[in-house]
């Protein structure tokens, strides 16, 4: 009778182990979301103001549920454009990332960096070594490109 005592408790013990060794481990990673943002809303933008830059709106997350957060303007910085903030994809969840300002190009450095790099592109093409002319070396597919 005490060994079939001992042998019913060993059973109960042993039925009772991977459930108490079974642990459900739930990391809060801050500013990871792990549900979705909706949609985005469609919102016109007002007109423009002189000094002043549009920062469309956006889904903000409240701790419990995402909230719309509408448009609105911000100083303008001179010599650079806001690049605004949107949603990623990040570690199994969704992270905010902040819009921030970019350095904005010159239409005149644009023109002229566009003019130096066609023509480095048009000296490239036509000057040559001398060594890959006159039944020298050419390297493989050089010479259907014209280059030998």
């Amino acid at each position: 009778m005490k060994l079939t005592r001992i042998l019913l408790a060993a059973a109960v013990a042993a039925a009772t182990l991977p459930a108490v060794a079974q642990v459900s481990v739930n990391i809060n990673v801050p500013g990871l979301i792990q549900v979705a943002p909706p949609a985005p809303r469609y919102e016109p933008a007002p007109r423009p103001r002189s000094g002043q830059v549009w920062v469309p709106g956006h889904w903000q997350w409240n701790d419990r549920a995402y909230a719309w957060r509408p448009g609105y303007y911000v100083a303008a910085r001179p010599d650079y454009a806001y690049a605004p903030g949107g949603w990623v994809r990040a570690d199994g969840g969704w992270r905010w990332r902040e819009g921030d300002w970019r350095r904005a190009e010159r239409r005149e450095e644009r023109r002229e960096d566009r003019h130096h790099r066609r023509h480095d592109r048009d000296h490239d093409r036509y000057d040559h070594d001398d060594d890959h002319r006159g039944g020298g070396h050419c390297p493989p597919g050089q010479a259907k490109k014209g280059r030998c």
